[in-house]
């Protein structure tokens, strides 16, 4: 928000659309992620029809996210090190080959739950090079100045797609199958490719290169910075908590859908787009003021744990749509200022390692709770497990609210994050390098 109170027009929401790269960026990733919903959401319906297990289901989801947990570490290294672009090519045209087997598989019947649980492994390998460089990717496509604006809007795609892709995947999967959904995402990285490979290196802005040293003491030199930077210690105990007990959407949602509202493949669709609506509508909020708060960031935690808290107890249509929405609003609120605090906050030659140390807590403490989710859910019931999740989410925000009281003297002051860093012109990064 601007000085003085006054609210921005309409059109900042969309103010990072104006950079090239970013802009290329964008409009491949709208078209990718839509086939990634699908894909997701069929493979969450095709194992849980087959096996009708609770318990298999988040094995998929551990399998899947379990190699973020052992690689993203190492992965925010080697993004901190090479050029962003680049890299990010190499792991997208993976990402594509591993739904292509996928899609193989399924269509000539030759596909079983090992295979599935493998090319989960595969997918996780990708992620965890991925998510640390396409995170940081964002200040060099836009500079620091539109940094929260630019992870809004990339929250704003990702609800987009996961309003539309979901119900695709619903109604191809009742109508044409499953294979063709696996199929579909596979040749949608055409359009992320495309974007990657038109980018015009000269207009990325300058990003420090570490010196080079061993991994391992990369690493450490990241995690120190984290646990001794109050802001960033204080995002990483909310993140920790609801990363590993409230983001189990893909298993939560599915469970919910066939064993509280017993619908097909078509309401679990709808179930997800519910969520998306409320991300939706969140993320081009955050992208429209520009700016995100430690108090939106804690607010937008604590809303998301109580409203999980309530899904446990919601049986029917007229209670879980609504309280989806409202989920997804306060997921969103929650990640994408988070996501904008940590790269404004970072040094330029740390940003890949805090962002994978934010991957490892948001994705990579994912296997342990899917396991949580599934196991509890078979023997306690969907309902109590879900409630139980989201007790636990809101003991993790009063533990953030603890730390806060006790490091208040050392915390960032409300605006500086954007005077911590330079805005540097684009231009300054030779060609072919993003970093």
């Amino acid at each position: 928000m601007r000085a003085g109170g006054e609210r921005p027009p309409l059109r900042a929401a969309f103010a990072s659309l104006r950079v090239h790269n970013y802009r290329l960026y964008f409009f491949g990733q709208l078209v990718s992620q839509i086939g990634t919903w699908m894909q997701s959401t069929a493979l969450s319906w095709f194992v849980l029809s087959r096996t009708h297990s609770a318990f298999a289901l988040g094995a998929v989801s551990m399998f899947r996210t379990l190699p973020v947990l052992l690689f993203a570490l190492v992965g925010g290294v080697i993004a901190d090190r090479l050029p962003k672009q680049r890299l990010l090519i190499g792991t997208q045209s993976g990402l594509a080959l591993q739904a292509t087997i996928l899609a193989v598989l399924t269509g000539s019947g030759l596909i079983t739950l090992p295979l599935i649980y493998a090319l989960a492994v595969a997918q996780g390998v990708c992620n965890a090079l991925d998510n640390p460089a396409r995170q940081s990717f964002v200040m060099e496509m836009v500079g620091p100045r539109d940094v929260p604006n630019a992870v809004a809007l990339n929250s704003s795609l990702i609800q987009m797609t996961r309003l539309v892709g979901p119900a695709l995947g619903g109604i191809t999967i009742a109508t044409l199958g499953t294979a063709l959904c696996f199929y579909i995402n596979a040749v949608s990285f055409a359009a992320v490719l495309i974007g990657l490979l038109m980018m015009d290196p000269s207009r990325f802005y300058a990003a420090e290169r570490p010196r080079r040293a061993a991994i391992l003491r990369q690493l450490g030199e990241g995690l120190h910075y984290a646990v001794t930077t109050p802001d960033i210690m204080l995002a990483m105990i909310t993140m920790a908590v609801l990363g590993t007990f409230g983001y189990n959407f893909q298993v939560i949602i599915p469970l919910i859908a066939q064993f509280v509202l017993h619908t097909n493949s078509v309401g679990f669709g709808l179930l997800t787009s519910s969520l998306a609506v409320g991300s939706l509508t969140a993320a081009f909020g955050v992208a429209w003021l520009g700016r995100g708060s430690r108090r939106s960031l804690l607010a937008g935690a604590a809303c998301f744990s109580v409203v999980l808290l309530s899904v446990g107890f919601a049986g029917m249509w007229l209670l879980v749509v609504p309280m989806l929405v409202a989920l997804g609003l306060s997921s969103t609120v929650f990640t994408a200022t988070n996501n904008a605090r940590l790269q404004l906050i970072a040094p330029p030659h740390l940003r890949g390692r805090v962002m994978s140390i934010n991957t490892l807590l948001f994705q990579g403490s994912t296997p342990l709770g899917s396991l949580i989710v599934g196991g509890l859910a078979e023997r306690a019931g969907v309902q109590p497990t879900v409630a139980l999740m989201g007790g636990l989410c809101i003991l993790g925000v009063l533990a953030s609210l603890l730390y806060l009281r006790r490091t208040r003297d050392r915390l960032v002051p409300p605006g500086e994050e954007f005077n911590r860093r330079p805005a540097s012109a684009g231009g300054a990064v030779a060609a072919g390098g993003g970093s």
